[in-house]
């Protein structure tokens, strides 16, 4: 059902956008980034966290991490991993296919700067085994995300000033 609410998503908002489904699996970083051929930093992770009662996803790039002193001054709380079950309960969409379309629902989308080092990236698409392919600026406008400087500098990337 989940591949199939993306599906919908794509239909409505942006039907030019095609989703990628692998034999493969894309459900972590390394793989979707083996399996689509390229560099983990292009893969877009979406990570499900709760900072105080509030459920959102960030988008980042795949080689980088949340910078937690960051995260906690822009969102106004220490950020906290949802557990496996909830992430679905939540999103709709399973653990290595949760994506900021198709959500079961809405949440809170806040996109993290280090994307825009790519002029396209791959976030994951409701599966498993599915992927999109679009500009950082295309996702966060389809997905009424809020851009912020969360994760850490040293990873490959220098934040914007």
């Amino acid at each position: 059902m989940s591949l199939e609410s993306v599906r919908a998503f794509f239909a409505e908002k942006a039907p030019d956008i095609a989703i990628i489904e692998q034999a493969a699996s894309t459900a972590t970083v390394a793989e979707a980034a083996a399996t689509l051929g390229v560099e983990p930093g292009r893969i877009a992770k979406t990570l499900s966290l709760r900072v105080k009662e509030t459920v959102i996803l960030v988008v980042t790039r795949g080689d980088a991490r949340l910078d937690n002193s960051k995260t906690k001054a822009t969102l106004g709380g220490r950020p906290r991993m949802l557990g496996a079950d909830e992430v679905e309960f939540v999103t709709g969409h399973p653990p290595g296919g949760v994506c900021p379309f198709g959500l079961a629902n809405p949440l809170p989308i806040y996109c993290d700067i280090s994307l825009r080092s790519f002029d396209s990236v791959y976030p994951a698409a409701g599966s498993r085994t599915a992927s999109v392919c679009l500009t950082p600026e295309r996702l966060a406008a389809l997905t009424d995300a809020q851009w912020v400087d969360l994760c850490r500098a040293d990873e490959g990337f220098t934040p914007e000033a």
